[in-house]
């Protein structure tokens, strides 16, 4: 295979490299189960009918030699006329994982538009006499997804230069612009902090910051809210250093907080991690009032949660970087709260606020045949959730319809091509934007290629194996036996994939 990966990547020589691959190669394995029955679209069939022979001479050796058990699935497009070019296993639904995030951004896309802004703000329900605001300070929650502690203390000094020095009644917080989720998914490990709680008031992503060192036999630890300014100790998530061979980590819902226990012989002599939040409204109320009291502002009452939208003057107000930019940093950095956080607000702007992030999944899901024709099926705006389903060519035809000159490519990150050592290739020809998705035993990578004469091309490349994903314990699910040997051979091949495609479908 070793013409895949010349560093003279000329037509000739990549075409002679790819012949010799395609001899000797058997099918890879059969689905372990199918997902859901779906409705197709019958013009997909044919033509992905018409690509299957190719796919079988093609790229067969190439699937076979990447070794993968369960489902390889991809389909690839010309992104001008749509028309399909190859495909393998392509009407399999299978989790599209973290690539569900790029459907994601075209639905927000077209719902909210690239300018939309997210805006917090915090009012005042009485007057202000003499640096007395006699009523309750209110921070309404739009659901900005990237607000951090940071961007509290502006709010806070905001404050102090309006002269406001004390609040007689509570620091309420309204979070209803988007409904509360506990956990993303609950069947990810309680302690991951890519699956936090979701509500319309996010702050630093609702994780909370653990970081321990040790101090002779035992360990001092923090639980923090920091952020480059500052670093406000909170009391709502708690640690506790026990010991014991398993679990490592433990959570409990008590006393209004959120309680944690780890296994002492984990931790060595120092390290830290980030822990997901399961009350955001409590823990950006804690930042807040320590903040605010650090500008010597006191609040006289407790902090509540208020179940209607409080009214009165605004004191203070943040509008969020647009949302092209928000979307942007989310497919580069695959943060699933950004995700859900913009999934959600799309969906209440076509109506209603949803109940929960299935009944917007569902929505989107209904945005997306509607809109391209597709039978899919969403749980949530992530990917991180296994029972969202779509196929590799229906993936295509959503990419595909939202343009590959429209808004959606130019946000999605750059993929370079890697040789066989996954060291980057400097100046190929092959260029490549994408999102990619990874959860245990799912592999997935949907995007646009530009030929090596320029030709756009529009891909879906999924593999999964969701028996071996279906016997992980909950436990297992972090870290698997064997999962990143398995990830590494799926992104070899979407690697081989796109190199390849890249040559032989130039005009």
């Amino acid at each position: 295979m070793t013409g895949y990966f010349r560093s003279d990547w000329t037509r000739r020589g990549l075409l002679g490299g790819l012949a010799g691959a395609a001899a000797g190669a058997a099918w890879a394995e059969a689905p372990l189960r199918s997902l859901r029955p779906v409705a197709r679209d019958p013009r997909l069939a044919e033509q992905a009918a018409l690509a299957r022979p190719r796919a079988r001479r093609e790229s067969q050796a190439l699937v076979d030699q990447a070794g993968l058990s369960g489902v390889v699935a991809f389909a690839v497009a010309d992104a001008r006329t749509g028309r399909i070019l190859e495909a393998l296993e392509e009407d399999q639904p299978l989790p599209p994982a973290s690539a569900l995030k790029a459907v994601t951004a075209a639905y927000a896309l077209e719902r909210l538009g690239p300018s939309y802004r997210f805006r917090t703000e915090v009012i005042g329900t009485g007057p202000v006499r003499e640096g007395v605001l006699d009523g309750d300070l209110a921070l309404i929650g739009g659901g900005d997804p990237v607000m951090n502690t940071d961007h509290l203390g502006l709010f806070a000094e905001a404050l102090k230069d309006r002269g406001i020095r004390r609040v007689t009644g509570d620091l309420v917080i309204w979070a209803g612009a988007l409904p509360y989720v506990a956990m993303i998914d609950p069947s990810q490990p309680v302690y991951v902090g890519y699956s936090p709680s979701v509500s319309g008031l996010n702050l630093n992503f609702n994780r909370v910051h653990f970081q321990w060192q040790r101090n002779g036999t035992d360990y001092d630890i923090t639980m923090d809210a920091r952020t480059e300014r500052y670093r406000p100790e909170v009391a709502m998530s708690r640690m506790q250093i026990v010991d014991r061979r398993t679990p490592v980590y433990t959570y409990e819902d008590r006393e209004g907080a959120d309680l944690w226990t780890v296994r002492r012989g984990a931790l060595g002599a120092s390290g830290s991690r980030w822990l997901p939040v399961r009350k955001p409204v409590l823990y950006a109320g804690e930042v807040f009032r320590v903040l605010l009291r650090g500008q010597g502002i006191t609040i006289g009452g407790t902090i509540a949660e208020a179940a209607e939208r409080p009214e009165g003057p605004v004191l203070a107000e943040r509008t969020s970087p647009a949302l092209r930019v928000i979307l942007r940093d989310m497919l580069r950095y695959s943060t699933n709260l950004t995700a859900e956080v913009v999934g959600m607000t799309a969906t209440a702007a076509a109506g209603s606020i949803p109940a929960d992030l299935r009944q917007s999944g569902r929505e989107m899901a209904r945005w997306a045949a509607a809109r391209y024709g597709v039978g899919s099926r969403f749980v949530d705006h992530s990917g991180l959730g296994d029972g969202s389903a779509l196929s590799a060519v229906e993936m295509v035809r959503i990419l595909n319809g939202s343009g590959a000159d429209g808004a959606l490519r130019p946000i999605l990150r750059t993929i370079p091509m890697r040789d066989a050592n996954r060291n980057i290739i400097q100046g190929h020809p092959v260029a490549v934007q994408a999102k990619t998705g990874t959860l245990n035993f799912v592999s997935t990578l949907a995007g646009f290629c530009d030929a090596v004469d320029g030709r756009d091309l529009t891909f879906a490349i999924f593999t999964a194996d969701m028996g071996r994903r279906a016997g992980l314990s909950r436990a297992e699910r972090e870290r698997p036996e064997g999962g990143q040997s398995w990830a590494r051979r799926s992104r070899n091949l979407q690697q081989r994939l796109l190199q390849r495609w890249g040559v032989v479908h130039a005009t």
